[in-house]
């Protein structure tokens, strides 16, 4: 019995290893490719996905003309019907229907739902890269602008060429850079319809539901709490914390603050002495107790510039040595394999003995006589 188990177990053993061997070692060249595998570490599964890909490395299209003209880029992934189908740029990730469907040269931007920055087009530059878009029709109009983060359903959905935004929340900064002019760069936006109507205000930061929903080109502002600053006009430099401003007009009843109460400074040289309008909740400072007397200017600041994509040169370096890395992977894939060979052989010697010995002591067949 116990020959007989060990017998049954060196079977289906040898039976797996074999059905893994087929796999791993079906011929790369075979027309079409089996499971899409092409070389130079592509997959294309999906009508005319990677149609015209002739150069590059470690693309994956899976999905109608997915990546369907991704000539001479590298390391992209497009998943879904549409995604990438222009695509020229090297390490974009795009999933969902029409994904990043019209990037041409824009580089590393990860795009995830339906529609997901469907115009970035992007250059050789910088433009249009370095973006991640989360949800449906987030930065959809988005063709040039860089380094904008956007989370939510529409989140960022018309920013055109405006950089370094973060929106986080449903319909967050919806219209920002609507007018196409760049100068809404560096808003933060954190909460559903959070900064919804800023189209060319620069440097605010809301964060709370439907915060700051009055900016449209306003500078340097900070709104904190859900609808504040929906009774304040357009502004600049302010900064509001769940006062008056707010949905319902009565701002919060209390507020605390650590780390003052038991600090004590004396009054004169750089301290401020900080007063509070009891019928506005606004704060403002004691000019004579100031240094100068006078109250701070605002910073100037210009627009974000791009970051520096690696040259031609360095490109291709980079992509050698991922490619020799990847050939290494397969050349050790490939040992391991003629290692499984070699004892899937020496198993197969071990059944055909199990089988001898069992042929030897299978007993005679007895003989029936008819009576």
């Amino acid at each position: 019995m116990y020959s007989l188990i060990r017998l049954k177990t060196l079977a289906s053993c040898v039976l797996l290893c074999l059905a893994f061997l087929t796999r791993a070692q079906a011929a790369p060249d075979v027309v079409p490719p089996p499971d899409g595998c092409y070389g130079n570490f592509t997959t294309a599964e999906g009508c005319q996905a990677l149609k015209l890909l002739t150069n590059g490395a470690a693309n994956t299209g899976l999905g109608w003309r997915a990546l369907y003209s991704a000539d001479g880029a590298s390391y992209n992934t497009g998943v879904g019907a549409g995604a990438l189908v222009l695509d020229r740029g090297d390490a974009n990730t795009a999933v969902g229907v029409a994904s990043l469907l019209l990037n041409g040269f824009g580089g590393r931007n990860t795009a995830v739902g339906a529609a997901a920055m469907v115009y970035n087009d992007g250059d050789v530059d910088g433009q249009g890269s370095f973006n991640g878009a989360f949800g449906a029709f987030s930065l959809n109009a988005n063709t040039r602008g860089f380094s904008n983060n956007a989370m939510g359903d529409s989140a960022l959905f018309t920013n055109v060429i405006a950089a370094q935004n973060t929106a986080f929340g449903d319909l967050a900064l919806e219209n920002n850079d609507s007018t196409g002019l760049g100068a809404a760069n560096n808003n933060t936006a954190i909460g559903a319809l959070s900064l919804i109507n800023n189209v060319d205000g620069s440097e605010n930061t809301g964060v709370g539901t439907g915060a700051g929903p009055n900016l449209v080109d306003g500078f340097n502002n900070t709104y904190l709490g859900n609808f504040v600053g929906t009774e304040a006009a357009d502004e600049d430099s302010t900064i509001r914390i769940g006062d008056l401003s707010n949905g319902n007009g009565a701002g919060s009843l209390a507020c605390y603050i650590g780390g003052i109460w038991n600090n004590p400074q004396p009054v004169g040289g750089s301290v401020v002495v900080v007063t509070l309008n009891l019928d506005t909740d606004q704060l403002g400072y004691d000019a004579a107790a100031a240094r100068s007397g006078k109250a701070p200017a605002v910073p100037q600041r210009g627009t974000p510039q791009p970051r520096v994509r690696p040259n031609a040169g360095d490109r291709q370096a980079m992509l050698n040595d991922k490619v020799e890395t990847l050939q290494a992977t397969v050349a050790q894939q490939q040992k391991q394999i003629e290692t499984l060979t070699t004892q899937l052989r020496e198993q197969a010697e071990q059944i055909h003995k199990v089988s001898a010995q069992l042929e030897m002591v299978r007993p005679a067949p007895r003989v029936v006589e008819n009576r």
